[in-house]
């Protein structure tokens, strides 16, 4: 069988009898939109972050967008962010009718170049979007102070960095507001799409609650626009609920992976693997390392039956979509190199230690062999 970077079987045996419970106690609530699931997952994944306010919506997309415009960002906007990062990020941005601006990344560990931000302030600058990327926090220290500076909103990215923390503070929990993506493949996952903002600002989560229900405070009466249908399923909502509760023993699993492959590959020449910030508890949504024949050896891995990803081959600013951007190839020079050099391993709490095995002797031959 082929190895992947992810998949959820093993998980799903083991958890079946939960998750079909959770299917059950939908179907059997007499509420299939806006009900009990959704509404309690909400208030229990707020608590899990200290308390705070929390709206479930359709997809992580859809939560940095309605999450941007809850905070006032609209068209004529500027928002600055980065460019190694999911495309849904810009596509969110650039959703809400504002322009992504980027910076630069950290060679060392992929993350925001805070210390580039203040240049690329200007007077229609609305909003920093910080991606926690791969499983790790950006420096939101000198964010925080930026965004106070210059009268900015700061939204955090926290698709990838469920249950991750800076000095001691929970990702989503430094913000304005911060955006969470269920996507199956994420720390937390559904079983199908989903996503979240958390917000301890009451104005913020009652614009959202309008947005992602048509811009309606009740039912048939629009309020305010703009107005969305963005609204957190009930099943999945459910199905998250009782995966919140094993959030944690997800991440050790993620954290004990983590630590098997830099044993067992610690000492590969040419191969750079991931550096965790300091002040971070890196989560590992993704574990991505760097080699500069990156795509010889994901070729020849293919005679072992693995199958690797990289996140990601395009960097946004280098899209077709973005062009009108104008950003020219070498504009983000950092984020453009690491590029060609990235690519991830296998990496979900389930994954076997004889596939990580098989993982950690393929690429010790593979580059022994380079």
């Amino acid at each position: 069988m082929t190895t992947r970077v992810w998949d959820y079987l093993l998980e799903y045996e083991k958890e079946k009898s939960d998750l079909l419970d959770a299917v059950t106690t939908v179907f059997e609530s007499g509420h299939l939109v806006l009900g009990q699931s959704v509404s309690g997952f909400e208030a229990e994944f707020a608590e899990y972050h200290g308390g705070g306010l929390c709206t479930g919506v359709d997809n992580g997309t859809n939560a940095v967008k309605l999450g941007l415009q809850a905070l006032g960002v609209g068209p004529g906007d500027e928002v600055i962010t980065v460019s190694n990062t999911a495309a849904p990020t810009v596509v969110a941005i650039d959703g809400t009718g504002a322009t992504p601006v980027f910076v630069d990344i950290r060679e060392e560990d992929f993350l925001m170049d805070v210390e580039q931000v203040a240049a690329a302030i200007t007077p229609r600058t609305k909003a920093l979007v910080p991606v926690h990327l791969y499983g790790q926090c950006v420096d939101m220290g000198p964010l925080r102070r930026l965004a106070d500076e210059h009268g900015l909103v700061l939204l955090e990215d926290c698709a990838q960095a469920h249950g991750a923390s800076h000095h001691g503070r929970q990702a989503g929990t430094m913000g304005d507001a911060a955006a969470f993506s269920f996507y199956p493949t994420k720390v937390l996952g559904g079983y199908g799409d989903g996503g979240a903002v958390l917000t301890r600002d009451s104005t913020v989560d009652e614009n959202m609650r309008r947005l992602r229900y048509y811009g309606m405070e009740k039912q048939y009466y629009v309020v305010a626009t703009p107005g969305h249908n963005c609204r957190l399923d009930e099943l999945q909502a459910e199905i998250l609920r009782r995966k919140l509760r094993r959030l944690d023993d997800y991440v050790a699993a993620r954290q004990a992976i983590a630590d098997r492959y830099a044993e067992g590959l610690g000492d590969l020449a040419g191969l750079r693997l991931p550096a965790t910030a300091p002040g971070n508890e890196h989560v590992y949504y993704v574990y991505v390392v760097r080699h500069p024949r990156r795509d010889e050896i994901i070729e020849r891995l293919k005679a072992y039956d693995i199958a690797l990803n990289i996140s990601y081959p395009w960097p946004v600013h280098t899209m077709t979509g973005f062009a009108h951007l104008g950003y020219a190839t070498g504009s983000l020079p950092v984020t453009e190199r690491l590029a060609g050099e990235i690519f991830s391993l296998p990496m979900y709490p389930s994954l076997p230690e004889h596939t990580q095995d098989k993982v950690i002797g393929a690429l010790r031959d593979v580059i022994a062999d380079l």
